[in-house]
């Protein structure tokens, strides 16, 4: 019997840019129905990713921190051995992994010098992810309709982590995630925490049930908003991946920095209101949904109560 074809996806980080990646896996696995599929990602993804329908395996290796873990895996690689690889990260280090696997590389789609596949639109930095990410399937032969016009592309379907969630809110009180976090490395994303506590305390006020998500690291900020806003739920460092999208199913509205839990409760479903500083352009990374924007070159200047019309206009609460 002959062994299906062995195709390799390779997506590293941020959780972000994975979760809009989801609708370039879909694709990949629908183009290739009996083929093996791997995913090469790294370890804060595993869960998430092997409870996805998409991958036969997922290895979490894929960025390794000295030279025997790096000839460790490029050994792994060329045994595997690989039909097709599509490198969505396509940054320097993957670029590396196609130069290591010469001379004879697997059929690699990315932007390696020398790929077969290459994606060399020139445009392609000045591309929302998944726009970029249509095109460079298209380019490698799977998806000839691709979306690939500004605001083309839908937003990934998680559909398969929600499991038996609700499609929408319940009956009770209505509810309003915040999402205050962001990289350790990038605190100028951040809207400051007085400011999330003046926009819980009014939700409160207006008879939101408000819950701060964030992750472990995130737990300070939480704590600060909880003592700008009593009666808040802080679930900070206290909720996986799938618990944060079945909140985000069930919410009227979220409000959040640029960070990746935002991205996953706006694939839920729920109305999601994106603060963005000059350190990142929603042009390029915004999540897509029931998604709208608010920009200032910096968050300390976003006045609260603009936050706040805008956060009520969108919400799926009439209100009381």
């Amino acid at each position: 019997m002959t062994a299906p074809p062995r195709v390799l996806v390779i997506k590293l980080s941020a959780l972000g840019d994975v979760i809009l990646a989801m609708a370039a896996f879909a694709r990949i696995r629908a183009a290739h129905p009996g083929a093996h599929i791997t995913l090469l990602t790294t370890p804060p993804y595993e869960a998430l990713m092997r409870a996805s329908p998409w991958f036969d395996a997922v290895e979490t290796d894929g960025r390794p921190r000295t030279l025997t873990g790096f000839l460790r895996l490029i050994g792994r690689l060329r045994r595997a051995p690989y039909q097709r690889v599509y490198d969505l990260q396509s940054n320097d280090r993957t670029n590396l992994y196609f130069q290591a696997l010469r001379p004879f590389p697997p059929l690699w789609s990315g932007t390696a010098f020398g790929c077969a596949r290459p994606h060399r639109n020139p445009a392609r930095m000045r591309m929302h992810t998944l726009e970029r990410e249509a095109d460079q399937l298209r380019t490698a032969g799977i998806w000839p309709d691709a979306p690939i016009a500004p605001g083309a592309a839908s937003g990934p379907n998680i559909g398969w982590l929600l499991g038996e969630s609700p499609c929408g809110p319940d009956h009770s009180a209505p509810l309003a995630l915040l999402v205050p976090g962001s990289s350790v490395g990038r605190p100028l994303k951040r809207w400051p925490a007085r400011a999330y506590g003046h926009l819980a305390r009014a939700l409160l006020a207006r008879g939101y049930e408000v819950v701060i998500i964030g992750g472990e690291s995130e737990r300070h900020i939480g704590e600060e908003i909880a003592r700008e806003a009593p009666g808040i739920r802080d679930l900070t460092g206290q909720t996986d991946f799938g618990e944060i999208a079945r909140l985000g199913a069930r919410a009227h509205i979220a409000v959040g920095n640029d960070t990746g839990p935002l991205h996953l409760i706006a694939a839920a479903g729920a109305p999601t209101l994106a603060l963005f500083s000059s350190q990142s352009d929603p042009g390029l990374s915004a999540p897509r949904g029931r998604v709208a924007i608010l920009r200032a070159i910096a968050l300390e200047d976003l006045d609260p109560d603009v936050v706040l019309d805008k956060a009520l206009a969108i919400s799926r609460w009439p209100g009381p």
